[in-house]
């Protein structure tokens, strides 16, 4: 069984045989052996309670990212999910998630079996090495046993060609393999393609402008998945990932892409698009929505058409577009979350220890710089109401304050790893805090989360 003394969680075991033998722990004479929640025996779960495996869920079932980057808030998640229509990625965080909270793959897998052990979740759960761009990255991924594998191919898309003149695209055509420009022309140019609800059109300047923007994106697609994924002896969920770029997919892009993966029978089970408008961290969709709906549905179709699920990256709190992503998926989708528990977290913070919550905020304000480096967010920090003008009583509306909620969001990292005279400054206090108040922090997310399931009828 989990037990918690203080704020250490542990394995309780008692009896005989292997499994007994190989959890390591302290004895406690005849009550048994007290084990702490290491790598190697998160192992030894898994080696004895198959519910404790992550898996893939392939195409048929909605999916739903619940990143956590504390590590403590998946049994929320769990709650949250359960009797839903809906699976759960309990582990999603991408590489450079890890890095700016100098936390690991394996401690990323590890909480997530142990929270599923601990609420006895027996419905299946995954893990996802999200937005992994690098071959060694995705190796050691593989090597560790994740379920789901989200190639962030930004580094090979051409983000300059969006912009370019005709001519300039024609030029940069031009100086392509004879061979291959033979055959992308022949495959698509001037050609109409097909589907059950409508047509692609694709004209001779779409091909040259697509092929320079996605080609060498496509080529390391192929790529990864004949080199890692089309030889694996398990299930495995394999998404692409060509939203993290400036330029909008089109219809035709997105058709392009699909299509020359199906000619190299790489097999994907979702792919996420860039989409129109913004969908910015922690706040709602900004945008035209009705134009949002018309692109959308042109992208569902073309999922459906290539057998696959649409993906929806940086999915937290965008309410206003749920029952539209819901309506057009048919509610088979996967959908990513991740800063949103980070900011339940701080709710709970603001609301249980107001004197810390306030040196958190001021931290941010003063450091937000930095974290800019790695966020394309939009807000009006100047708009954010001044500390020393809000009551302790209130502080928790922060976390309802759009450019509030994009200030603490993006510097998680910088205040999770802030340190003076080798000590923590926050860390080891926000531990402390949730550990205390366990049972409010998961509320907090069984009714946030709850709310996206709910919104998108799931």
């Amino acid at each position: 069984m989990m037990i918690k003394e203080s704020a250490n969680k542990f394995l309780l075991a008692s009896g005989e045989g292997p499994l007994y033998r190989e959890l390591n722990g302290q004895e406690i004479g005849d009550e048994g052996k007290v084990c702490p929640l290491t790598h190697h025996n998160r192992l030894v779960l898994n080696r004895y309670f198959d519910y404790t495996v992550p898996s893939a869920f392939g195409k048929n079932t909605a999916t739903i990212g619940l990143g956590d980057r504390l590590g403590i808030a998946s049994p929320g998640h769990i709650e949250a999910i359960k009797n839903r229509d809906v699976k759960p990625i309990l582990g999603q965080q991408s590489i450079r998630e890890l890095t700016l909270t100098k936390r690991t793959m394996e401690d990323m897998i590890d909480t997530a079996t142990f929270a599923v052990f601990q609420e006895g979740y027996k419905d299946g759960f995954g893990i996802d090495a999200d937005h992994i761009k690098k071959e060694e990255d995705i190796k050691r991924s593989l090597e560790l046993g994740v379920t789901m594998l989200t190639l962030d191919c930004s580094d090979y898309i051409q983000k300059d060609v969006e912009s370019a003149s005709k001519k300039q695209v024609q030029d940069e055509f031009a100086k392509l393999d004879v061979k291959l420009k033979k055959y992308y022309l022949n495959t698509y140019s001037n050609q109409v393609f097909s589907l059950k609800t409508r047509k692609i059109a694709v004209n001779e300047i779409d091909v040259m402008r697509n092929v320079l923007i996605y080609g060498k994106a496509v080529a390391y697609m192929i790529h990864v998945f004949n080199t890692y994924v089309r030889h694996l002896d398990r299930d495995f969920d394999f998404e692409i990932s060509i939203d993290e770029t400036e330029a909008i997919t089109s219809p035709e892009a997105h058709f392009f892409v699909a299509n020359e993966l199906r000619k190299s029978q790489v097999e994907v089970t979702s792919l996420a698009p860039r989409f129109c408008g913004e969908f910015q961290k922690g706040i709602d969709y900004i945008g035209d929505i009705d134009q949002f709906e018309k692109e959308l549905s042109e992208h569902v179709d073309i999922a459906k058409h290539f057998g696959y699920k649409l993906s929806i990256h940086s999915g937290s709190d965008k309410f206003s577009v749920f029952p539209i992503i819901s309506k057009h998926t048919e509610r088979i989708l996967h959908i990513k979350t991740a800063g949103t528990s980070w900011l339940e977290a701080l709710r709970v913070i603001a609301n249980k220890n107001p004197s810390l919550y306030r040196k958190i905020h001021a931290y941010a304000e003063k450091n937000v710089e930095q974290a800019l480096k790695y966020y394309h967010i939009t807000p009006n920090f100047e708009a954010i109401t001044p500390l020393e003008d809000t009551k302790d009583s209130m502080l928790s509306e922060y976390l309802n304050d759009d450019n509030a909620r994009q200030l603490l969001h993006i510097t998680y990292g910088l205040i999770l790893t802030a340190n003076r005279n080798e000590s923590s400054l926050f860390k080891d206090e926000i531990y402390s805090m949730l550990s205390e108040n366990e049972d409010v922090y998961r509320e907090y997310l069984i009714k946030h989360i709850g709310k996206h399931v709910e919104t998108l009828d799931l």
